[in-house]
């Protein structure tokens, strides 16, 4: 112990104001009270109880247990306000209604520290709901201050870098995780209470499939193999489907290397379902549902406020067809236009370039408009239909139109919330168009997806008509919350190293 706290006491990049707080827990240690050493302290109540329940605890012995945020007073009588899981509550603390040897070491504590707490429920002189303190351990020590009262954690970086200094000094942060959580509960409630059966699916892969993405590659030492962290769980739950589990789901990370901005994170969550006998339509019921019911249990109304704009996730959605919606914001009628030389030009002539590993087909041609011109404009939630089918290589095509996918996307406020099709069961098509994304590879596009020979055997042994439907559970909660970025919602976000 004695060369530990010489070595500590040598660190010449120790403020003054940290050796302090080491000196006291090397005086605590030397004489056989090391905070570190407490195990365990039993609790019975939380700062928000006793305020739900003050009348009835009121007088009543009670034991608290959270971090000391605050100390004022002087002399033989202190007031503090205590942290814990549900917020805060003062503590009172009175030297002749103490240990006087207790309230001496008390009088020493920081503000970061972390106590237990024995006392009675009262209400103080000026009405404020308390905890008049009989006993108080010191359970941790805390060697680094917290950030300055008045200004808290602000520089937000800082705050996605050290997430649980966030956590203690804006505890409102804390309200979207709750959500978070409460959402994913939600997902798996509802889902479940339709016979939707939870699956794991593998996170490393061989082939990279199911998405249009660039993956993350790592190898496997013992195979002496490259292999793919997965970009979707698509293709292994629908050979489930053809196993006979006709409704599956997966809910987890996913892990895509591009790029970060406010709506994309490396890794992020989704959910992904699967319903036998169902097509793209059953699915945008569900989603409807599933998406509107959330609202309604975790907040209590359909209304949100997200990204600057008031919207209503109360049923009804509309259902606009892609060329529909091009048509209706920029004037090109992509049904009246049968060539891919007339397509793309008259996308250029809006101003909508196609990019340079995109082949210049009519889909591709729809598609660049939509993105381009036409997204941005969604801000109510619209369901999105009736892809092209060069961007749509693993679902239907239309009996209607074979340039046409039974798909949708779902939008609001100009935002992707989730992904969805009548699958593609037919193993000689799918084959087709595995072949066109591994010609896409060959000519640079390492978004394009590869041969995947066991899923066109799954396939021909027989799937069944199935609908299938992607969620980002990420953009879910940031609607949910009116995080205006995905940073804001993941408790520990992607974050470019500090060098040294």
């Amino acid at each position: 112990m004695a060369e530990e706290r010489k070595d500590q006491e040598q660190q010449p990049e120790l403020s003054e104001l940290l050796k302090i707080r080491r000196e006291k827990l090397f005086e605590l240690q030397e004489a056989g009270e090391d905070p570190f050493q407490e195990t365990r302290f039993v609790w019975d109540a939380t700062s928000q109880q006793i305020k739900d329940n003050f009348e009835a605890m009121e007088g009543k012995p009670v034991k608290v247990a959270g971090r000391l945020m605050s100390k004022r007073g002087m002399g033989k009588v202190s007031f503090c306000d205590l942290q814990d899981r549900d917020g805060r509550i003062q503590l009172y603390a009175r030297q002749d209604e103490m240990d006087e040897a207790v309230y001496k070491k008390f009088k020493k504590f920081d503000i970061g520290d972390i106590v237990g707490v024995d006392g009675e429920v009262f209400r103080t002189q000026r009405g404020e709901m308390s905890v008049r303190a009989k006993d108080i351990t010191l359970l941790s020590k805390s060697l680094l201050p917290l950030p300055e009262k008045f200004h808290g954690l602000q520089d937000k970086e800082l705050r996605y870098r050290q997430r649980y200094v966030d956590l203690i000094v804006n505890p409102e942060v804390k309200r979207n995780f709750l959500i978070r959580s409460q959402f994913i509960k939600h997902v798996r409630d509802f889902l479940d209470g339709r016979g939707f059966i939870e699956v794991e699916t593998p996170v490393l892969n061989t082939i990279q499939g199911g998405a249009t993405a660039r993956p993350f590659v790592t190898h496997h030492n013992t195979l002496d193999i490259d292999m793919f962290l997965r970009i979707a769980t698509e293709l292994p739950l629908k050979r489930l489907i053809v196993g006979g589990m006709d409704r599956v789901y997966d809910l987890g990370r996913i892990f895509r290397n591009e790029g970060m901005d406010p709506k994309h994170n490396p890794e992020f969550t989704t959910v992904e379902l699967y319903q036998a006998y169902a097509d793209f339509n059953d699915m945008m019921d569900l989603f409807e549902e599933l998406l509107s019911s959330a609202a309604q249990r975790i907040l209590g109304t359909h209304e949100v406020e997200w990204l600057g704009e008031r919207v209503s996730l109360a049923p009804g959605w509309p259902r606009l067809p892609m060329h529909e919606a091009v048509k209706q914001y920029c004037g090109i009628d992509f049904m009246a236009i049968s060539s891919d030389e007339e397509a793309v030009a008259a996308a250029k002539g809006i101003g909508v370039e196609l990019p340079s590993t995109k082949e210049p087909t009519w889909g591709n041609a729809l598609y660049e408009c939509f993105d381009q011109r036409v997204e941005e404009k969604l801000i109510q939630p619209t369901f999105i239909t009736m892809h092209p089918v060069d961007v749509s290589p693993l679902a239907k095509r239309s009996p209607k139109d074979p340039r046409l996918t039974e798909r949708f996307e779902l939008f609001i406020c100009h935002s992707e919330m989730g992904n969805a099709f009548s699958e593609l069961n037919d193993p000689i098509d799918q084959r087709a168009r595995f072949q066109k994304e591994v010609e896409a590879r060959a000519k640079g596009d390492d978004e394009a997806g590869m041969m995947d020979e066991d899923f066109l055997t799954a396939l021909e042994y027989g799937m069944p008509p199935t609908g299938g439907l992607g969620i980002g559970i990420d953009r879910c909660v940031m609607l949910l919350t009116g995080a205006d970025t995905i940073r804001d919602v993941i408790a520990f976000p992607t974050m470019k190293p500090i060098s040294e």
